[in-house]
């Protein structure tokens, strides 16, 4: 599906706060003609279990890398429905770098559980981690395939550790007494080489989410038939062009980036400025509310130069 760049400019209404004798990008509230039900910033803080500290998450996370020709942002952020109510976030977001010098991985891996899942965010959590784990192990023979262009061979390694993921998911589940589908989460990972002399990115994953691509001012979505894809395997690995951005998300981030021509119109405007955002613009460009969207938003972009 592709969504045109913005180029009217009563279609959009967007409230602003600016503060005096600052140049910098204005804070954008929300977008469309009505405000979100919940307040744009956190509430309620998640119960805490004094024995059981390590298991507390934050509101936030933001990441950011630059390697040879792309700069790298990530975020997790707790939906504004979670906020209100005292709940913790279910999105995950895990970034790392495997290896070193040229031949070394930037993997950003990222899951997302649905709120009515009770088992959501530690389902997420392990789900990263073992399939970043499992890349890790990996690397040196998945940088080579990258750089050799083997797709194929690619495809089918991703897929396997992936399905190895999901099984541990279920082990766990039928350990916790509990249903395949109340200890899951929707899957986005991307594969990122450091040598700046190759530009294959590589997306992989399962269930809910997205992957977008800015380029000449115009969203495609790369994932266009969401609902046949549910619970398969998806991959893709592409040539980057200079100027492209690339966006993969989380359910949360998905839907109105699909749903609502708002918010991918004002991504488009914000994100083919000459440099990409910092952190702090990022996450403020990432968390456009819009009404009836407040789910978890997690994601991660690349700017190629």
């Amino acid at each position: 599906m592709d969504v045109p760049a913005w180029t009217a400019e009563e279609d959009r209404t967007v409230q602003v706060t600016v503060e005096p004798g600052h140049d910098e990008r204005p804070e954008v509230q929300h977008l469309g003609d009505r405000a979100p039900t919940y307040a744009a910033e956190p509430g309620a803080l998640p119960a805490a279990d004094p024995a059981a500290l390590d298991d507390l998450t934050p509101d936030t996370v933001l990441e950011g890398a630059r390697y040879g020709t792309y700069t790298l942002r990530a975020v997790s952020l707790r939906g504004d429905s979670a906020r209100f109510r005292g709940e913790a976030r279910r999105d995950h977001l895990l970034t790392a770098r495997f290896g070193t010098g040229d031949d070394a991985l930037v993997m950003v891996v990222l899951a997302g559980g649905d709120r009515a899942v009770p088992g959501a965010p530690a389902a997420a959590a392990e789900l990263c981690r073992t399939v970043a784990a499992a890349v890790g192990r990996s690397q040196e023979r998945l940088a080579e395939d990258i750089r050799a262009g083997r797709r194929d061979a690619l495809r089918s390694g991703l897929q396997r550790l992936t399905d190895r993921g999901y099984g541990r998911l279920r082990v766990r589940a039928a350990e916790l007494g509990l249903a395949e589908e109340a200890y899951t989460a929707g899957l986005r990972a991307l594969l990122l080489p450091v040598d700046p002399q190759c530009r294959t990115r590589v997306c992989f994953g399962s269930g809910a989410g997205g992957l977008f691509r800015l380029r000449s001012g115009e969203w495609q979505d790369l994932e266009p038939d969401e609902g046949a894809w549910e619970g398969e395997f998806r991959f893709r690995a592409s040539v980057a062009r200079p100027g492209d951005t690339l966006l993969v998300c989380s359910g949360g981030l998905a839907a109105p980036m699909r749903e609502e021509a708002l918010l991918p119109a004002e991504l488009a405007t914000r994100w083919t400025e000459p440099e990409p955002p910092g952190l702090a613009a990022f996450l403020a460009d990432t968390q456009l509310r819009l009404k009836g969207y407040a789910d978890d938003r997690t994601a991660a972009a690349i700017w190629e130069a």
